[in-house]
């Protein structure tokens, strides 16, 4: 688990995998390419690898939002006519409310022109579609709470976050070390239920916040829950 700033929203929607749709229009292809990223550097590198993976299309045109605010934003048109494929992206990712998120369209050109309207509509209809089927998760600030124990009660302890739906990570040594991610408002709770659960041994103390990624509601899942979050804040 990556520790979070305390600062800004709670929660927020992104991609649990990557994801891909296309569409053809007028005899052009266009191939939505959606990926996580934390960081510039992940997103370029998101796209990168999509010019790499497409090297006879015509475009690679990318729009991509960082952070839990969505103040990072960047977009390129890559040759096409001027705010016709970046900002329509742009715009297709913020109606959709997610972040950490980095989309390509990959044009391979079909001999018929669109006109300026007709390719903003297909750039941003290209990624709303995808989003549309792409596996989202919801990543909630929590509060990280540490505790050392012995075997037995590590286990008692990570059965009563898997009933609670606290995210866990363990190190194994002489002893256990938890980290359990709570959610902020019920973290003096959490602390008694450890305590009751160990007969007193479990002493659980409050080490940062993290981000946890949880299943998103009516929306295509992969098979991984991930509790791994964005850069350190």
């Amino acid at each position: 688990m990556t520790h979070a700033s305390l600062d800004g929203p709670s929660e927020y929607r992104t991609l649990a995998a990557t994801h891909q749709h296309e569409v053809e229009i007028s005899r052009s292809r266009f191939l939505a390419l959606l990926s996580p990223a934390a960081t510039e550097e992940d997103a370029r590198a998101c796209v990168a690898t999509a010019r790499r993976g497409h090297p006879q299309a015509r475009h690679h045109c990318t729009a991509f939002v960082l952070g839990p605010r969505r103040d990072v934003r960047r977009t390129s048109d890559d040759g096409e006519p001027s705010g016709t494929a970046g900002a329509p992206m742009l715009d297709a990712l913020l109606a959709a409310e997610v972040s950490d998120v980095v989309a390509v369209v990959v044009r391979h050109f079909g001999g018929v022109l669109l006109g300026t309207g007709g390719l903003a509509r297909a750039y941003r209809g290209a990624v709303a579609d995808a989003l549309a089927g792409a596996p989202l998760v919801l990543r909630r600030r929590r509060t990280l709470l540490r505790v050392t124990l012995d075997y037995a009660d590590a286990a008692a302890v990570t059965a009563l976050a898997e009933r609670a739906g606290w995210g866990v990570s363990a190190r194994y040594g002489v002893d256990v070390e938890l980290d359990l991610a709570v959610p902020p408002d019920a973290a003096g709770a959490s602390v008694t239920r450890i305590a009751a659960t160990t007969a007193g041994r479990g002493r659980a103390t409050p080490s940062g916040t993290a981000w946890v990624d949880q299943p998103w509601p009516d929306h295509p899942q992969d098979e991984t829950h991930h509790t791994r979050a964005p850069g350190t804040a």
